[in-house]
């Protein structure tokens, strides 16, 4: 079976990609970002993340994107078969954030985050991928190389255009 996880920051494409890859391959689509997140953009607690995070990556076939709780990053990626990092400059990331914001405030969202009615506000939003890029990306892509050396296989997409000719 495969299991592949799609990471990467925030507002790069991953969900999009899962979703292309998932109706492709026929295997079940995971968004961490619904495992996360409650209503209002409250976060699930820990105790509950955890031990859903546990029992989806303990099935045998799924594509899982997001980023989650940190901790809960290296269990994913152990268990993965597959791992394609979604590592594309930071403007890239506010860019198509502040796109997805946009589409949002107008109504035209066609795949919220985490299924959510409200609109996360931009200041957080773009506060959380400053953030991601500058703590939590360097250790990803520590740990997606280690992961590599395991000699799962690891796809890296820095760009837009990568992102979009990328299929499995």
């Amino acid at each position: 079976m495969k299991r592949t996880v799609i990471i990467g920051n925030s507002g790069g494409g991953k969900s999009t990609l899962a979703r292309r890859l998932s109706a492709a391959s026929a295997r079940p689509h995971i968004e961490i970002d619904s495992l996360l997140w409650q209503p209002g953009w409250q976060l699930t607690p820990a105790e509950i993340y955890g031990a859903e995070h546990a029992r989806l990556i303990a099935g045998d076939n799924w594509i899982i994107d997001g980023l989650g709780r940190r901790e809960s990053i290296p269990a994913r990626l152990d268990r993965a078969t597959d791992i394609i990092l979604v590592d594309m400059p930071l403007w890239v990331h506010f860019w198509l954030a502040a796109e997805r914001q946009q589409k949002w405030s107008r109504g035209s969202i066609e795949h919220p985050p985490a299924g959510l009615a409200k609109m996360p506000p931009t200041e957080a939003l773009f506060r959380t991928i400053w953030e991601v890029d500058q703590e939590w990306m360097p250790e990803i892509r520590q740990l997606v190389a280690a992961e590599g050396r395991k000699g799962k296989r690891v796809v890296r997409l820095g760009s837009i255009a990568e992102l979009e000719a990328f299929e499995n």
